[in-house]
């Protein structure tokens, strides 16, 4: 089940996510992208703790593809240091999982 990760970032307007989510769906490198939020958001940047709201997208991918959704995440994206993450998906359902290998591009 690990050849599927869930990919995440956030951005300060939800514009901002909907065009990556455009972009990573319209060259099948997700499935699907959830755009979350507002949510709200604590950390440190450049030595002062920082509180913002922010839209979280979820990135329904591949393993082998992230290296492409984290190019166009970070060439779309507006800040200057974006968070993307993955974690494995270690479990799901066939039928979902099934899906996505259809609609994501064949590396």
């Amino acid at each position: 089940m690990e050849e599927f990760v869930q990919v995440s970032t956030t951005v300060e307007r939800r514009e901002d996510g909907a065009r990556i989510a455009g972009a990573l769906v319209e060259e099948r490198l997700a499935a699907c992208v959830q755009v979350v939020g507002p949510i709200s958001s604590t950390y440190r940047w450049q030595g002062v703790v920082e509180r913002s709201e922010e839209w979280l997208l979820l990135v329904k991918t591949k393993r082998d593809l992230y290296g492409m959704v984290e190019e166009v995440i970070c060439g779309l994206h507006p800040y200057e240091v974006p968070e993307v993450i993955a974690v494995p998906l270690i479990l799901g359902s066939s039928d979902y999982l099934g899906w996505m290998r259809a609609e994501l591009l064949d590396e």
